[in-house]
């Protein structure tokens, strides 16, 4: 049930940094839930353990580290097959 509720919490990070930034996650759920996961991780890296924590995410760090992942993938992926909405 943890791994479902860890699921969960990161596909809604990446979700809602995707929604912040105004462009799609490519990748659907799986995508957001990566987003999440690798956001959590680099947030945390940077701005360190603090805030809220749900699902085993410190939810400020999850989101900005999120926000800061996705624009550098997409400004490595500008051009290819992935577009604005």
């Amino acid at each position: 049930m943890d791994l479902l509720w860890v699921l969960i919490v990161g596909g809604l990070i990446g979700w809602l940094s995707g929604n912040l930034i105004g462009r799609d996650v490519p990748g659907g759920v799986i995508g957001n839930i990566v987003a999440g996961f690798i956001g959590s991780w680099l947030g945390t890296e940077l701005l360190g353990a603090r805030g809220p924590v749900l699902g085993g995410f410190h939810i400020i760090p999850a989101i900005v580290g999120a926000i800061i992942a996705l624009l550098i993938f997409f400004a490595l992926a500008r051009g290819g097959a992935f577009r604005r909405r």
